[in-house]
C-alpha cells in the first residue's frame, strides 16, 4: 500500500486530491492547520468509503521549522509528498508588510523544502517517490498586486528544476502543477464581477474545477510517469501563457 502526505488537505484542491487518491487505493496523511472541522469530516468520509486504507490526520503550522520536524516524526512509510497549501496577499508590493511576506515565504517555500529534506530517505526507499507542488500560473508570468505570491510560486519551479536532477537516480520525481484561475474559496476574495471579468479573458471560458487540477496529480503519481521530472505543467485553459 502506498502512502501520500497531502499538505493542505483541508483546502478545496487538497480535499479533491485526497478523495481521488483514496479512490485509487492510496493511504493518506491529511495535513491541516486551522480547518479542523473540514479535516475531520474528510477523514470520516474517506474512512467510511475505503475501510481497508488508513487516513491519518496531522496538524501543523508551517510558519515554523519546529512544526515541520514534529510533523515528520508522525510519518512512517511515505511514497509521495503533495503540497496543496497556499495563501495570497492582494495589494501593492510596496505596502506588503515584511512580516506577511516572511510568513508567506516560510509557509509556502521554506517549510516545504525543509520537509523534503527530512523525508528524503523515506521517499527513496522503494525507488518510487513523488514530490508534487501545486504552484500557479503567476509563478511563470507574474501578477501585479500579487508580487509576493508570484515570487514564492516561481521559486517552487526553480527548486523543482534543480532538485529533480539530484534525486532522479533515486527514482524520485519533482514536478509543479501550475493552475490558472481555479474555482476555490481563495478566489472568493474577489467579487463576482471581477471573477466574471477574469473568466471572460480565459480562452476556455471558465475557471478550472478542483477535479481538473487533481487529475494531473494522479497522472504524475502513475508508475508510467517516472520519466517526467523537473517540470512545471501549466493547467490554465489557455490563459496568460
Amino acid at each position: 500500500m502506498k502512502w501520500a502526505l497531502i499538505i493542505g488537505a483541508s483546502g478545496d484542491i487538497g480535499t479533491q486530491i485526497a478523495e481521488e487518491l483514496a479512490a485509487d487505493g492510496w493511504s493518506l496523511y491529511l495535513h491541516y492547520f486551522k480547518s479542523s472541522e473540514r479535516a475531520h469530516q474528510l477523514q470520516k468520509k474517506l474512512t467510511m468509503k475505503f475501510a481497508r486504507q488508513d487516513f491519518l490526520l496531522v496538524q501543523a503550522d508551517l510558519t515554523t521549522d519546529q512544526a515541520v520536524d514534529e510533523l515528520s516524526q508522525q510519518l512512517f512509510s511515505l511514497d509521495a509528498l503533495i503540497f496543496a497549501q497556499g495563501t495570497t496577499n492582494y495589494g501593492l508590493f510596496q505596502k506588503l508588510p515584511a512580516r506577511e511576506m516572511a510568513k508567506m515565504v516560510q509557509m509556502q517555500l521554506l517549510s516545504p523544502l525543509h520537509l523534503i529534506q527530512v523525508t528524503a530517505d523515506k521517499l527513496a526507499i522503494n525507488h518510487f517517490g513523488r514530490i508534487i507542488f501545486i504552484g500557479s500560473i503567476y509563478g511563470g508570468v507574474g501578477s501585479a498586486m500579487e508580487v509576493g505570491y508570484s515570487t514564492v510560486k516561481g521559486a517552487l519551479s526553480a527548486f523543482a528544476n534543480a532538485y529533480s536532477k539530484e534525486v532522479a537516480s533515486l527514482g524520485v520525481t519533482v514536478n509543479v502543477i501550475a493552475p490558472g484561475a481555479v474555482a476555490t474559496r481563495m478566489n472568493n476574495m474577489f467579487s463576482p464581477t471581477v471573477r466574471q471579468a477574469v473568466a471572460a479573458e480565459i480562452p476556455a471560458g471558465h475557471f478550472a474545477s478542483s477535479q481538473e487540477i487533481a487529475y494531473w496529480v494522479k497522472v504524475i503519481l502513475a508508475t508510467e510517469a517516472d520519466y517526467l521530472t523537473g517540470q512545471t505543467i501549466y493547467v490554465t485553459g489557455g490563459w496568460l501563457k
